[in-house]
């Protein structure tokens, strides 16, 4: 894994407290940050602060989002393909108002669809895709609500990520879902295979784990292959892993993300 996913992190420990992440299921995970690289970092910070009410932060060159339950890193690079096609499709949100909220992106300069009677769905900047779900008992402007993965078995998909995730396995709607603290992780079948999200603009997504240590130990004994192994940023207090799970999706493992 590149240097520059280690120094976002590296300034993400850095961070005020504020909104913290959801507190961990039983097997000490929960939803932690998305990762997003695009050569308009204030473009993207317009999108989610000016047009959706995500608290902002600035560490270094990047900009740390908040938004309840996660938070949405924002690192300047080369342009990369958007969501569709890989095998997370699109980043599934919660609104207290729905109109409101596609006409404050209509104003900072997005172009987004009319507002149905719950639900929007279009491309935000850099071909990342969005789903607004409007839900007026919200409490604040936005909130995670799904990851939407495509996936050739949604089936399969589902229990790998309850089985290494403790996620808890059920239906969204129609579709095969298992949910973890601060988001619901959502599978459709894809005809096709799904391209992996490293070095698209949704880079990677990220988990928060109590013991990252010993939750790697498993990880391997399971058979699953570690791209960046356990490393401890002891100046800022966290610990970071990356890897990459059976469809393509790139993943980064924190621990102590949850203190800031």
């Amino acid at each position: 894994m590149r240097a520059p996913g280690l120094l976002v992190l590296a300034a993400l420990a850095a961070a005020p407290a504020g909104a913290q992440l959801a507190p961990p299921n039983a097997a000490g995970v929960s939803m932690g940050h998305l990762h997003i690289r695009t050569p308009g970092v204030e473009r993207q910070r317009a999108f989610w602060v000016d047009g959706l009410g995500a608290q902002p932060g600035q560490f270094g060159p990047h900009h740390l989002l908040k938004i309840p339950g996660a938070y949405v890193l924002i690192q300047q690079a080369e342009q990369g393909a958007g969501t569709d096609g890989s095998t997370v499709g699109h980043i599934g949100l919660k609104v207290r108002d729905l109109k409101a909220a596609l006409e404050r992106l209509k104003k900072a300069g997005f172009e987004v669809p009319e507002a149905g009677a719950r639900q929007a769905m279009f491309d935000g900047p850099d071909g990342v895709r969005i789903e607004l779900i409007g839900d007026a008992a919200l409490n604040g402007p936005v909130g995670l609500h799904h990851l939407h993965f495509y996936t050739p078995a949604p089936e399969e998909t589902q229990a790998w990520y309850a089985k290494v995730f403790g996620a808890a396995p059920g239906k969204r709607g129609p579709f095969d879902a298992a949910d973890v603290p601060g988001v619901n992780l959502t599978f459709s079948k894809s005809d096709a295979a799904p391209a992996p999200t490293r070095g698209r603009a949704l880079d990677h997504i990220g988990f928060e784990v109590k013991n990252l240590e010993a939750f790697l130990r498993q990880l391997a004994a399971q058979g699953v292959i570690i791209d960046t192994p356990y490393r401890r940023l002891p100046s800022f207090g966290i610990a970071i892993a990356f890897f990459t799970d059976p469809w393509g999706t790139s993943i980064e493992l924190t621990e102590d993300l949850d203190k800031y």
